[in-house]
């Protein structure tokens, strides 16, 4: 693994903020100042490539990266948060259903955050 391979994937496994290509750019910047963006772009479709990472892209929004281990995420269909949470494993139920065929899923639930909800219900009624 390269210097900017095991410093990428370090950044997106530390991060819980589900970062862009631009934020991890940015964040290796601070160790690599000379660091060129193709350099990311090409680290993130490798490690991604290589499964030590995961690409979570989002209808109108740049690619996300996240770590590996098993979570699912909350979307924010105002604003684009992304935030984790731990549903019950639905492995066994897929299988189930699907026999060894599928390979992984990949659970996004859509909703309001509380914020925007807070901010929706704060706007005066006309």
């Amino acid at each position: 693994m390269t210097k900017y391979e095991k410093q990428i994937y370090d950044i997106v496994n530390a991060s819980r903020q589900h970062m862009t290509a631009d934020q991890v750019y940015g964040e290796l910047q601070k160790i690599y100042p000379a660091v060129s963006r193709a350099t990311v772009y090409n680290n993130l479709n490798k490690l991604c490539d290589l499964g030590m990472i995961r690409r979570l892209p989002l209808e109108d929004s740049p690619d996300r990266y996240d770590r590996i281990e098993k979570h699912d995420h909350l979307v924010c269909q105002k604003c684009g948060k992304l935030s984790d949470i731990c549903f019950d494993d639905l492995t066994q139920s897929l299988k189930d259903q699907f026999g060894e065929a599928f390979l992984y899923y990949d659970l996004k639930v859509f909703y309001i955050c509380p914020d925007c909800r807070n901010a929706q219900s704060s706007k005066p009624s006309i």
